[in-house]
């Protein structure tokens, strides 16, 4: 069986293809279309074991960049397919599922018009993940699964998702937490317990996701229990260009002392905010750059940042009545062992500690023999999430 994963973004749309044997998924080729609908668009298409595609052409729209990525899949010189036909299912990430779904669907107009819906929720992401659908159903004809960055959040208890708010905005506008990052979440977690040497079912693990976009999540008993990022991904830790945690009534101060509107202050927590605001960029790698040449601005980030962090893993250690381990993936996760070190300075109390040559190796357990909680890298693959689940719908 061969599996199409699809993620597609505002303007861009990664994609990769698993050849599913003996229940092992074997990755064929991956690759994605950038900068849609603005100039300079640019396809890079990399076949397992072959030499890498770059095509610059002008992509209008997702459709487009479809249509320009089908042939490379069976392309001589660069294909994996001999025919599009062999493609048995395609596996979409959507980020916003609310309430109605709590696990992985076949897609049908029905879930379309509730992704739809949803997109009050996720306005970046949703109506971008729905054109990526449409795109493939028509396109090619194989079943289309919807894979929820939100599903996997949906065993929290009520006490973690529900907001201090008046309970009609719930119960009528399904105001609460719902968590994103799912599929890394989920993934990560699971393959923390291999390493911890536990069942799933047994472990006590924290999952720090943290990239452009970052979020913190708790696990008990192999279910969710908590997770930073709340109604939107703008709720938790400092990111790139996203606040995180702020009170609301200081967004209702500068909104009346400037006179901004919802959507001029939405720019400003979502895209204008976090290390940007802080720093003036939202690449950590060049904040921390700054740092060490003495920018005091850029220091201040870093410890935010930090702090941010650390504040969360803190609390989930007490909720979770400890831990059997702390995992660190996604992009500053995984490639930064300066905030990994940073962010467990603290914890040492709790039995975690960190062996300073291991982390800067990249070692998947980094922390000491005897440390009591293991501090674990382990690179996220939503991808490889999203192509088994959509192998288990199809059989």
């Amino acid at each position: 069986m061969k599996i199409l994963v699809v993620n597609c973004g505002s303007s861009s749309l990664k994609y990769q293809i698993f050849k599913v044997e003996e229940g092992t998924f074997n990755l064929l080729a991956k690759g994605s279309a950038t900068r849609i609908g603005i100039e300079g668009s640019l396809i890079e298409h990399k076949p397992s074991g072959k030499e890498e595609c770059t095509i610059e052409k002008p992509l209008k729209n997702h459709k487009e960049a479809m249509l320009a990525i089908e042939p490379l899949l069976t392309d001589k010189t660069y294909g994996v397919l001999k025919d599009i036909s062999e493609i048995n299912g395609i596996g979409h990430r959507v980020v916003h599922g609310g309430e109605i779904f709590k696990s992985s669907v076949f897609i049908d107009d029905k879930v379309i018009n509730d992704i739809d819906d949803l997109s009050k929720f996720a306005p970046l992401h949703n109506p971008a993940n729905l054109t990526g659908i449409q795109t493939c159903r028509q396109l090619m004809d194989a079943p289309n699964v919807a894979v929820f960055d939100t599903a996997v959040h949906q065993t929290m208890p009520e006490k973690a998702f529900m907001y201090g708010l008046p309970l009609e905005y719930y119960k009528n506008k399904g105001i609460r937490k719902y968590g994103f990052h799912g599929t890394s979440h989920d993934y990560v977690s699971a393959e923390a317990a291999k390493l911890i040497g536990k069942p799933f079912e047994q472990c006590r693990i924290i999952t720090c996701h943290l990239g452009n976009g970052s979020s913190i999540t708790a696990f008990k008993d192999g279910k969710v229990q908590d997770t930073s990022m709340g109604l939107t991904p703008l709720q938790g830790v400092v990111m790139g260009t996203r606040c995180g945690d702020v009170d609301p009534a200081a967004v209702l101060s500068v909104m009346q002392s400037d006179g901004i509107g919802p959507k001029k202050m939405d720019e400003i927590l979502n895209k204008k905010s976090g290390l940007l605001g802080l720093a003036g960029s939202s690449d950590l790698r060049d904040v921390i750059d700054m740092a060490e040449q003495g920018n005091q601005d850029a220091e201040n980030a870093v410890e935010i940042l930090v702090y941010s962090i650390q504040k969360y893993i803190g609390s989930y250690l007490a909720t979770l009545g400890g831990a059997d381990g702390v995992v660190f993936t996604a992009g500053i996760g995984e490639n930064n062992p300066i905030i990994r070190d940073k962010v467990l300075s603290c914890f040492e109390y709790a039995g975690i500690k960190v062996d300073k040559n291991k982390n800067e190796t990249g070692e998947k357990i980094f922390s000491t023999e005897d440390s009591k909680v293991k501090a674990l890298l382990i690179p996220t693959n939503e991808e490889l999430m999203i192509a088994m689940d959509t192998y288990k719908l199809i059989n």
